[in-house]
């Protein structure tokens, strides 16, 4: 089986890139060898290994500025940085914030060519939006993965830190060779433990990242709280307004009745004193 491979069939299975969940989803089942007898799934070996080859094929189509990994979870992230310092492959970590891809008038917006989707569950949001805006996707699949809007299926274990760093060490290899930046696989340097390591530079960079999300929270809570308050004052005027007008229009309409009064003719004010009395003999 190894012959044909990226790599050798034991770098795989130490990896556990072929191990999967308890849970087969109608989209996966065409890419599992076997259910284990503990209840886990397994993917087909020789299937991945063919899916990551064609994947580099397309990512090395496309503008490397245009291409943008999605990765929401820490082994994600740190496997992506590596690559994307070697691809110059754009790498959005963290939480996706909705309208990324599709609000224009967001500071952050950008529009991608190609997207790469580390786990389609945890990044729907990611995927929907792709799907609105006919960006085509390549997706890290596990078994327990739905795939609509995902072009291109990577079935693999999408959570683990060994399988994360493997994928994209081979998909780093194969771009590699594709750009003619080397022309044999010896010559890639990097070992695919350094996609693994949590760097002093991206605990930094997650520090960062906390404190402007930290200070974005207090800049919405502060403009929430000014915005409750402005409508707070414009409703206190509203009543008041409200209020005087009342009062404006009770006080115009005592002085209509009383002018009315004054204006009765005699011969209706005897009339009105003649009924009054025929009232009271009643």
């Amino acid at each position: 089986m190894t012959e044909g491979l990226l790599i050798k069939q034991e770098k795989y299975l130490e990896s556990g890139i072929h191990i999967g969940t308890k849970i087969k989803t109608i989209d996966m089942q065409r890419f599992i060898f076997r259910k284990r007898n503990d209840g886990l799934y397994v993917l087909d070996l020789r299937v991945i290994d063919e899916r990551i080859r064609t994947a580099a094929k397309i990512i090395s189509k496309y503008d490397p500025k245009k291409v943008y990994v999605v990765a929401s979870r820490t082994y994600s992230t740190i496997a992506a940085k590596v690559f994307e310092k070697l691809t110059s492959i754009n790498v959005l970590s963290g939480r996706f914030i909705p309208g990324r891809f599709t609000n224009v008038g967001r500071k952050d917006f950008v529009e991608p060519e190609l997207v790469i989707i580390c786990d389609p569950k945890g990044e729907k949001q990611a995927v929907i939006e792709c799907g609105q805006m006919g960006v085509p996707t390549i997706g890290l699949c596990d078994t327990d993965n739905f795939t609509e809007y995902i072009d291109w299926i990577i079935p693999c274990n999408n959570k683990g830190r060994k399988s994360l760093a493997l994928i994209f060490w081979l998909l780093a290899r194969e771009l590699a060779m594709t750009s003619n930046k080397i022309s044999s696989y010896e010559q890639f340097k990097p070992d695919i433990e350094e996609f693994e390591k949590l760097t002093s530079e991206y605990l930094e960079e997650q520090k960062t990242k906390i404190k402007k999300e930290e200070l974005e929270d207090d800049k919405q809570t502060q403009q929430i709280n000014e915005e409750n308050a402005n409508e707070k004052i414009e409703k206190q005027e509203q009543k008041e307004e409200e209020q005087k007008t009342t009062q404006q229009t009770t006080q115009e309409n005592k002085n209509a009745t009383k002018k009315d009064k004054k204006t009765l003719p005699k011969n209706e004010k005897n009339e009105k004193k003649e009924e009054q009395k025929n009232e009271n003999k009643k």
